[in-house]
């Protein structure tokens, strides 16, 4: 996979980071774009540099951009630049996050409770953002007649997790990612959604008290080598649209965890 080159958006911390780092062991080139460029400039820990520095060591080619996809004309510059330098995009992840606490929405109040601001930011970048960095990935996509994006969703899609704002939001990426599948299957181009587990990103390692069962997580990397498998896939057309969960992913391409662990299939309702 060799010279394949990916963007994955929100990749300082969590699981864009766990992603990015991922598709470097696969041998991507990966623009990391992120807020935080260096370690020290958040209160949470992560930056785009660290998380380029790790896609390096691991095998690929790791390529910090900052950028704050509230913006779009900073989003529009990542895709510029990508084509300026690349000649093309192969995939876009589309994970960039914004919540008001360090481990996800608040799940503590009702959402009459909850302030508006909270919602605003769940879909300004969970969502809005996801629908300017798909149209720019489109752009560049469909003239080449191939390409991949992958949304990053949640079981919330469908379930109540505990946050009303937090799962309108994950309920509409998953129908973004189902219609703009729609309209990119003429061009040979691919949209999926694809579900993460519990994660050990930083927040939870930082927080594990807060977990009913910790025990159960999963390492941020092998979402990375789920989504590699995803995209190196030569009949992912046939997939376009679904929402992919982590283990249906391990268990067709054949993939375990670093521990050797390989996730459960689950009820989606």
């Amino acid at each position: 996979m060799s010279g394949q080159v990916a963007i994955v958006t929100g990749a300082s911390r969590g699981i864009g980071r766990g992603v990015a780092v991922g598709l470097g062991e696969a041998g991507w080139t990966v623009y990391v774009t992120a807020r935080t460029v260096r370690d020290g400039e958040s209160d949470r820990p992560g930056s785009i540099t660290r998380t380029a520095e790790q896609v390096t060591r691991a095998g690929g080619r790791g390529i910090p951009m900052r950028c704050d996809h509230t913006v779009d004309s900073e989003t529009e510059a990542v895709f510029r630049r990508v084509e300026d330098e690349q000649g093309g995009l192969d995939l876009l992840v589309n994970n960039a996050t914004s919540y008001s606490t360090d481990l996800g929405p608040r799940e503590d109040a009702m959402f009459w409770d909850l302030p508006v601001p909270e919602w605003d930011q769940m879909h300004a970048v969970g969502l809005r953002s996801h629908y300017i960095a798909s149209a720019c990935a489109a752009r560049m996509m469909v003239p080449r007649r191939r390409g991949l994006i992958v949304n990053i969703s949640s079981i919330g899609a469908v379930r109540y997790t505990g946050n009303v704002s937090y799962n309108v939001v994950k309920a509409a990426v998953d129908m973004l990612t189902l219609s703009t599948a729609e309209e990119l299957r003429p061009h040979n181009v691919a949209v999926v959604s694809f579900w993460p587990r519990l994660t050990r990103t930083e927040a939870f390692i930082a927080h594990p008290e807060q977990f009913s069962d910790p025990s159960k997580a999963w390492s941020a990397e092998f979402n990375g080598r789920c989504v590699a498998a995803i995209a190196n896939d030569p009949r992912i057309i046939e997939k376009s649209g679904q929402a992919l969960d982590l283990a249906e992913v391990a268990i067709e391409y054949g993939l375990a965890d670093s521990d050797g662990r390989v996730p459960e299939l689950r009820p989606r309702a």
